[in-house]
């Protein structure tokens, strides 16, 4: 048995065998002054001379990926520690002044002629960078010069990443007296209980987080109100159309289509409020309060250790994916995992891709429910993505924000179908399915009202100016009561839950992602359920294939076609269907 206590990652393996953090820091400044000698020149270049340009400016990339993973790994799992947050801050100052110094490449490659970029995009060699060469092919009309392109990079690091880093540590002192019994947990511990059976319990720390979240609020408020303006302001001089255009670009997706896939969920609130409707019948209740949405339909904690957790996400892996049941049991068998919740850690769950010539890290707060499973089998889906595409090397191992999800999403999927399966019983089965519903809810129609909230809050300060307290915790409320409508009662303190959510000040524009990724693997995984394993094979490449190739074309690797406009609407049919079971289960049980 593996106490999740001493499940914690060494980091240390990013730059150690590189000789430490200096040394990687030194061989990038070298990479950077021989790069540096080629600024005003990338059009005399030869294909073959460019291509050599831009395998240094990898190897320039995974250096420098390599310090600042290391650094921010660090601070994410110990955001008090000054030394740590020192180190950190000067990776991202030489990361800045590098990257200033080498904005001329990609300037300079989209002032070339079209027919040169098509000569390079022919060549045999440049395959290692020809789709990152063509998406940034796509952003030149909003690219800025070499110089106001630098000044921008290196404001950065004083500017939205020093804003980012403050809210960060804001938030990792936050701790909470959830049980009013005079002892304080983080928050992350905190909400938590809101998936506890215990009704009076949830209300006491819905009540505690509410007013733990007034303290500083203020503070976290102006630091996005800056952010937002920031953005604003950087959106005005690239010429963006609206405040989620350089984010569609980045995750390669149109305004057009991001628009299509919010007017469909949101045309679809009335399913989460069917559920909510139906939980509250379940629950005995006349109606949810907002403490209720995550209540278990159970009387009876499911704890769930770690091992046990490793043991039923493992099952379900190798039960589709040898390839990803292969990655599942090499992260098993190092330290590449931070599980327990403390003090100074960093709340929530992620995994970090890091640099395509190392392998992933995985960070949880592990707190023993049920829905930590899920989580575990979520983000490991995520490094069996990154892992599986790091031959693609450098420019193409990620995937935008769209369709980085699918494999965590399907992961997550498969193993809720395991646990479902190996429940007999009508009453178990509805609970297990209930919790489920709940996550899908949660990751589509919140995600989606989170998105709105965003465009409030960026649109206000675009049209109006800055926004006051008041209107922060107005627009979240409403957004949040569009989506749940009369089905829960949404308590006037909730109003600054929106001030501990760190994308959005770290990724304005992030959220709308995971609504965009759950449906998209929803439909892959009904895929998976038609034809069997004979898509599995298809499904493997598509996760090798990494960012190598747009999110239409990786989509049609497994049969599902992102142009067709009835796509989301077939995903949101899913989430429904599985309300309609959890009725039907209901009712038979009447």
């Amino acid at each position: 048995m593996t106490s999740v206590e001493n499940v914690t990652w060494d980091v240390s393996d990013l730059v150690e065998p590189q000789g430490g953090l200096e040394e990687v820091i030194g061989r990038a400044q070298v990479l950077t002054d021989e790069l540096v000698a080629y600024e005003g020149k990338i059009a005399e270049l030869s294909v073959d001379d460019f291509l050599e340009v831009m395998k240094k400016y990898g190897e320039l990339s995974d250096e420098m990926g390599r310090a600042g993973n290391y650094t921010g790994l660090l601070f994410s799992v110990n955001t008090q520690d000054e030394d740590i947050a020192a180190a950190m801050q000067k990776v991202e100052e030489v990361s800045a002044y590098i990257s200033a110094r080498l904005t001329f490449i990609e300037v300079e490659f989209n002032e070339l002629s079209d027919e040169k970029v098509e000569a390079i995009l022919a060549s045999d060699r440049s395959e290692f960078c020809r789709y990152y060469l063509t998406h940034l092919r796509r952003a030149a009309k909003y690219q800025l010069s070499t110089k106001e392109e630098a000044l921008l990079t290196q404001l950065s690091v004083t500017g939205a990443s020093a804003w980012d880093r403050l809210f960060e540590d804001l938030c990792s002192t936050i701790t909470v007296d959830a049980d009013n019994s005079g002892n304080a947990v983080p928050l992350d511990s905190a909400l938590s209980i809101l998936h506890s059976s215990d009704r009076k319990a949830r209300e006491i720390a819905r009540d505690a987080i509410s007013e733990k979240l007034t303290e500083g609020v203020k503070t976290r408020a102006y630091i996005y109100n800056t952010l937002v303006a920031d953005h604003a302001l950087e959106d005005k001089l690239r010429g963006y159309p609206t405040w989620l255009s350089g984010r569609n670009l980045e995750n390669d997706t149109t305004d057009e289509s991001v628009d299509a896939l919010v007017e469909a969920c949101m045309g679809r609130f009335d399913i989460a409020q069917r559920w909510y409707e139906l939980k509250a019948k379940l629950l005995g209740l006349d109606k949810l309060e907002d403490y209720d949405r995550y209540a278990p339909l159970s009387h009876s904690e499911t704890t769930i250790e770690y091992d046990e957790a490793c043991g039923i996400v493992r099952e379900a892996y190798s039960s589709f994916s040898p390839k990803m049941t292969d990655v599942f049991d090499t992260f098993m068998k190092n330290k590449w995992i931070d599980a327990p919740v403390r003090e100074g850690k960093r709340g929530g769950a992620f995994c970090a891709y890091t640099v395509a010539s190392h392998h992933p890290f995985v960070m949880l707060n592990w707190t023993n429910n049920r829905n930590d499973v899920l989580t575990l089998a979520h983000e490991l889906g995520h490094a069996c993505h990154a892992y599986l595409a790091k031959d693609q090397g450098t420019f193409h191992q990620d995937t935008g924000l769209t369709f980085c999800e699918t494999a965590s999403v399907f992961a997550e999927s498969v193993t809720f179908n395991r646990l479902l399966d190996a429940v007999t019983d009508p009453r178990e089965r509805l609970e297990l399915l209930a919790e489920y519903i709940d996550g899908q809810i949660a990751t589509v129609f919140r995600q989606i009202a989170m998105h709105q909230f965003e465009q409030a809050v960026h649109t206000h300060r675009r049209n109006i100016g800055e926004l006051k307290l008041s209107d922060f915790s107005s627009y979240w409320l409403d957004t949040q009561r569009d989506m749940l409508g009369d089905a829960v009662n949404v308590s006037e303190g909730y109003g600054n839950w929106w001030s501990y959510v760190p994308h959005f000040i770290s990724t304005p524009g992030y959220v709308y992602a995971y609504a965009y990724g759950q449906l998209l693997a929803l439909s892959v995984y009904a895929q998976y359920q038609k034809e069997g394993s004979s898509l599995v094979p298809a499904y493997e490449n598509m996760l090798a294939a990494g960012g190598s190739q747009s999110p239409q074309d990786l989509a049609m690797m497994v049969g599902m076609n992102l142009s067709d406009p009835n796509f989301w609407k077939d995903g949101l049919s899913i989430i429904d269907s599985m309300v309609t079971q959890a009725s039907e289960l209901a009712d038979s049980l009447e």
